[in-house]
């Protein structure tokens, strides 16, 4: 069972399951990568997998994952942003400024250093991060300060994130039609549909991707060569984090259309991340997390909590300035949900010209999300 080839199987099936079950009733609600971290904990806690740290395992902490958030920043090309309209890029960063007092509530609310525990600094960045740009930062933040590796309080905090992000999901689908019934605002009647994308006609956020060895040669030349080159800079710099420098290292080339236009890189990413996944899964002790229950219903309230703030500022300051209800709404769920889900929302809102804007301004969080995550959580470390 500790044979690592054995053990690299059965993450891989387990990503074949889970993203199997994904399509069907039921499954679909729960998403691909809480799936597989569920699979895999009951597997590990059946001692079918090691629930202890093998050489396996630490390579996929050491290579894997942040070879994986590498490839995932490389479609965020700020170029793009002037596409997306002063009104929604506004809002956005009204919105991520809503997520960061929401954060900073919320830990004093619940007392967060006494009932989260000496990581709460930690989860605090991870929720700034994933509510300011998506589940990218989260695992980056995670990954920095080791919550990767506290198996059930990456678990329960996972499990509340991915509630309430289907929650806002609803939200945000619901609020607009209960604003402009109420308080109307001019919505364009004939809206020009935006066919373009940022990658140059693929859909940059599809999961089936054409790539030749050429482009995989590229991205593992790419992805490996800037992890090492990292790694080199945190013994010259060790003040900066290793997840900031490799981050910075990413939105870089990712500025260069050339790279920006690589195929497969979020083919790869995803899949890194849900092996990554895979293994926060078997460092969960389900008997521990199901008898510490009241650590998910705190995490659960701190999201809740945060995520009302976030809301309240956004349509607030939205409402005051008279801006269009849908526009509030797709760049509050850029922030919460990140850029795939705002651009399902635009879809769903039957507003085709505010696609691309939803596409761009959740890449914009991508790209800032890991900065201000792990600038809070060591605002709050120092304090």
């Amino acid at each position: 069972m500790t044979n690592s080839i054995f053990v690299l199987f059965i993450l891989c099936l387990n990503v074949i399951v889970c993203e199997w079950l994904s399509t069907k009733p039921g499954f679909s609600q729960i998403g691909t990568a809480l799936l597989i971290i569920i699979l895999t904990a009951i597997e590990a806690n059946l001692y079918l997998i090691p629930t202890t740290e093998i050489p396996l395992y630490e390579g996929i902490f050491n290579y894997i994952a942040p070879f994986s958030l590498f490839l995932l920043l490389l479609s965020v090309n700020l170029k793009d942003l002037r596409r997306a309209g002063l009104p929604m890029v506004t809002m956005f960063l009204i919105g991520s400024l809503g997520t960061i007092i929401g954060v900073f509530t919320s830990v004093w609310l619940f007392a967060a250093p006494n009932t989260v525990g000496n990581l709460y600094y930690a989860l605090a960045g991870m929720f700034t991060g994933t509510y300011i740009g998506g589940s990218v930062n989260f695992h980056a933040v995670a990954l920095h300060y080791g919550v990767s590796k506290a198996g059930n309080l990456f678990v329960a905090s996972t499990a509340a994130d991915n509630i309430l992000t289907a929650l806002w999901m609803a939200a945000t689908l619901a609020l607009p039609r209960f604003f402009q019934s109420r308080f109307p605002r001019h919505i364009p009647t004939s809206p020009t549909v935006v066919s373009e994308t940022i990658a140059g006609g693929a859909d940059p956020f599809a999961d089936a991707e054409t790539m030749s060895p050429y482009d995989l040669a590229l991205l593992l030349t790419l992805g490996f060569g800037s992890i090492f080159l990292s790694k080199q800079l945190v013994t010259l710099i060790p003040t900066v984090p290793f997840v900031l420098i490799l981050t910075t290292i990413a939105l870089a080339l990712a500025q260069f259309r050339v790279v920006n236009r690589l195929r497969g890189s979020r083919l790869l990413g995803l899949f890194g991340i849900y092996i990554f996944l895979a293994v926060i899964g078997a460092y969960c002790d389900i008997a521990t997390l199901l008898h510490n229950g009241r650590l998910a219903i705190i995490l659960f309230g701190m999201i809740l909590t945060l995520v009302f703030i976030h809301a309240c500022i956004v349509f607030g300051v939205g409402a005051f300035f008279k801006q269009d209800w849908d526009v509030l709404s797709i760049a509050s769920q850029a922030n919460i949900g990140g850029a795939t889900s705002a651009l399902a929302l635009a879809k769903s809102l039957n507003r085709p010209e505010l696609q691309l804007p939803a596409v761009l301004v959740g890449s914009l969080g991508n790209a800032i999300g890991s900065y201000l995550g792990i600038l809070v959580a060591e605002i709050l470390r120092a304090g």
